[in-house]
């Protein structure tokens, strides 16, 4: 091998390396340091059918989603669009949802997502005044998001925005995102990116409703 072929090899060595270091990377989005995504007790694929989603969904045991209800929207609630449940199978209307209601907007690509999500399933599982909604949000692979909501317990039902419908009615910057809904459909607490406990989320909520 003469020199000039020693150092092609080098750069294309280089440039595997580089594109390698970069291939998990979304744009804006760093890399992600907590646990990795990894093989669910119901694997699916990137390819999946509809119903290979639905039977992942709950084989994780994430509930199904609420019913369609013909309430009324109201002023200052939720915007009056229809979004799939996570999987594909039926469809929520956001304006009809009634809380008290915690609703989480996150991503499996999303580390402060991922950083929250055990303070998440906590509260939804330690207590039952307030449901918990999550929508899963630009994430462009429901089967990930499906492996992830069973590897952080979130059991709560899940809806699916993959593109970002809600940005613009609800001033979405970033995620995580969440929402806090009273009895009456009102949107009484905003509380843009990561809770950092579960007395975090507790406190939150409490002061949003006036406890």
């Amino acid at each position: 091998m003469n020199r000039r072929q020693a150092a092609l090899g080098t750069a294309v060595l280089a440039l595997a390396v580089l594109l390698a270091g970069c291939a998990d990377l979304l744009p804006g989005v760093s890399h992600a340091t907590s646990s990795p995504i990894t093989a669910s007790a119901a694997p699916v694929s990137p390819e999946s059918s509809p119903t290979d989603l639905v039977a992942a969904r709950k084989a994780a045991g994430i509930e199904d989603c609420p019913s369609l209800s013909k309430a009324a929207a109201v002023s200052g609630g939720l915007p009056d669009l229809t979004l799939d449940c996570l999987g594909g199978d039926t469809t929520v209307r956001l304006a009809a949802l009634r809380g008290p209601m915690l609703v989480n907007l996150w991503a499996q690509w999303c580390e402060p997502c991922r950083a929250e999500a055990a303070h998440l399933s906590a509260f939804a599982s330690t207590q039952h005044e307030v449901a918990v909604l999550g929508i899963n949000y630009a994430d462009p692979d429901p089967a990930l998001a499906i492996e992830f909501a069973q590897l952080t317990a979130a059991t709560y039902p899940q809806l699916a925005d993959p593109d970002h419908t809600l940005k613009a009615p609800l001033g979405v910057a970033g995620i995580p995102y969440t929402l806090l809904i009273d009895a009456e459909g009102r949107i009484v607490a905003r509380h843009p990116g990561q809770f950092v406990s579960l007395e975090n989320v507790q406190e939150w909520v409490a002061q949003g409703l006036g406890r």
